[in-house]
């Protein structure tokens, strides 16, 4: 979608509320009380209401924009400067573009979109042939702490990268695609194997086959997938077995670098999300700021039941 659709598809507040409302129905409503998926529409409030307890849900609730008073067509244009921009917008200039009076608030947004993102695709685990390997990525520095060198570092932060290398065959032609197809980042606690384990058994098919290089932090990662290979890490498998992994972390960090500053460790996840969310669905083109609508607009209340 370009932004000239954009505005003639939403031109006020009504239109984006009315866009929600359809998104939510299609995600499905729950019902926070009791759970429940049935739910009839009240329109002069703008609210659902629950067949089984009566509970009411307005439209905000369950989602990343509850508790938050911004108007919604603030929320969609937020979401379509994200998605329009191909690698990210800062808030500075999401503020300018929104004249917005406030940085927080729209640092806030951003921040709560990017969890949307992130919230989506932990809904999904990588299969088939996966490339594993971690990168290091620039943090503010700590205030008042004397800083190590080397590995373990306080400025920097230990990322671990997936990328679902499963050669794709063309429908069309039957040929084996060199593309790869979804990517995961995911901050890691510390360099020990128990995070580098927990990463793994959250975020890949057990029964995927897994390419990494020889670190003794990989050690135990074949007790959490079918097979695990190793192979000693040299410039041949860089170039080869862990190829998507280290072309993702060149873009990542270019990607970040260029465009945000200071990006605090305990944010860093957020920033990553967004990153690997619009490259995971580069496919989808025109269509990015309708999935992003949508996972903005799902409820994760039944998922805690």
């Amino acid at each position: 979608m370009r932004i000239i659709e954009f505005i003639e598809r939403f031109p006020t507040e009504e239109s984006c509320k009315l866009d929600f409302k359809i998104k939510r129905e299609q995600e499905g409503v729950y019902c926070k009380r009791c759970h429940s998926s049935k739910h009839y529409w009240l329109k002069a409030k703008w609210q659902w209401q629950c067949s089984k307890c009566n509970f009411r849900t307005t439209l905000r609730s369950g989602t990343i924009m509850e508790n938050s008073n911004l108007p919604f067509r603030t929320w969609y244009l937020a979401m379509a400067f994200m998605s329009f921009s191909k690698k990210g917008i800062s808030a500075k200039e999401m503020q300018r573009q929104l004249n917005h009076k406030r940085y927080n608030t729209i640092w806030s947004l951003m921040h709560r979109i990017r969890n949307a993102m992130g919230n989506r695709d932990n809904l999904y685990v990588l299969e088939g042939m996966i490339e594993y390997d971690e990168a290091y990525f620039i943090k503010v520095k700590p205030e008042n702490i004397k800083l190590k060198r080397g590995k373990g570092s306080q400025r920097t932060q230990n990322v671990a990268v997936m990328a679902e290398s499963t050669p794709l065959e063309d429908i069309y032609t039957g040929k084996k695609s060199k593309h790869c197809r979804y990517f995961k980042m995911k901050v890691l606690e510390s360099h020990k194997s128990k995070d580098v384990n927990k990463s793994v058994e959250e975020n890949i098919d057990e029964l995927s086959i897994l390419f990494t290089d020889k670190s003794s932090s990989y050690l135990d990662i074949k007790n959490y997938v079918e097979a695990h290979i190793m192979e000693k890490s040299t410039k041949k498998t860089t170039e080869t077995t862990l190829k998507w992994v280290h072309i993702i972390i060149a873009n990542a960090k270019r990607t970040l670098l260029g465009v945000y500053h200071k990006i605090k460790g305990k944010y860093l996840q957020l920033y990553l999300d967004e990153f690997t969310y619009k490259l995971n669905r580069g496919y989808y083109k025109n269509n990015l700021f309708d999935r992003l609508s949508f996972a903005v607009s799902k409820s994760y209340w039944h998922n805690c039941v």
